[in-house]
């Protein structure tokens, strides 16, 4: 399957103009050198789809999700792969198909909540990519993912359990990622500015680095 639409641009380094709200009504503008795609990680509900739209708007990039791609190659629903082929296959396609899309030109990626489990997908985002962390605490995640009922991990059982489980396991390697932030109970507004500052600084401290893949430091926003 060819990557969407949306995804195609050129190649080679873009400057984004990024307008934030400082509060008084006015914008704040601030220049950010973005050449390498942005990669949302985090369990369901973390937000990645809603901060991934919006993060992609205020950086003049195009948005993908990843989930969304693998269901257009297998023509079918996640749901309906996971039952009728299982997990390892649907996590093999997945690992294809972000790796594709990490090869073409830069974009903000959100992926499934596994996707950065995967140390060839971790390695790929690494070499490719800027990951950023959506962390959600447990309530807020229950919450959010009670609204929805097209999650297949969550139908095995008590959601709240399933959840508490997969934070233990997943939280320590989510933990990788380069910038960390701490997904908000509020306007998705809020969670994307912490983003945005948390991408900012990141940038300024690695510079160049940053795009050569020699990442030494992460960075934490939010509360």
């Amino acid at each position: 399957m060819e990557q969407a639409d949306s995804a195609e641009m050129t190649t080679g380094t873009m400057d984004r103009m990024i307008a934030e709200d400082n509060g008084n009504g006015g914008n704040e503008t601030a220049a950010l050198e973005i050449d390498r795609s942005l990669v949302l990680v985090g369990l369901m509900g973390a937000g990645k789809s809603c901060i991934g739209r919006k993060l992609a708007q205020k950086l003049g990039l195009p948005f993908v999700d990843a989930d969304n791609e693998i269901e257009k190659a297998a023509g079918c629903s996640i749901a309906d792969i996971f039952e009728t082929r299982g997990e390892e296959e649907f996590r093999e396609g997945e690992r294809r198909v972000i790796a594709r899309l990490l090869d073409g030109p830069p974009i903000v990626l959100a992926t499934g909540g596994g996707a950065f489990m995967d140390p060839h997908t971790r390695e790929k985002v690494k070499e490719c990519g800027i990951s950023i962390w959506l962390r959600a605490d447990l309530d807020l995640l229950v919450r959010r993912t009670a609204k929805r009922n097209h999650r297949p991990l969550l139908n095995k059982g008590n959601p709240r359990q399933i959840l508490r489980n997969l934070i233990q396991k997943r939280y320590p390697t989510y933990n990788e990622a380069e910038i960390v932030v701490d997904s908000q109970n509020g306007p998705p507004e809020e969670t994307v500015k912490l983003a945005l500052e948390g991408l900012k600084s990141y940038l300024e401290r690695h510079g160049d680095s940053a795009r050569t893949g020699h990442k030494d430091a992460r960075f934490e926003v939010g509360s």
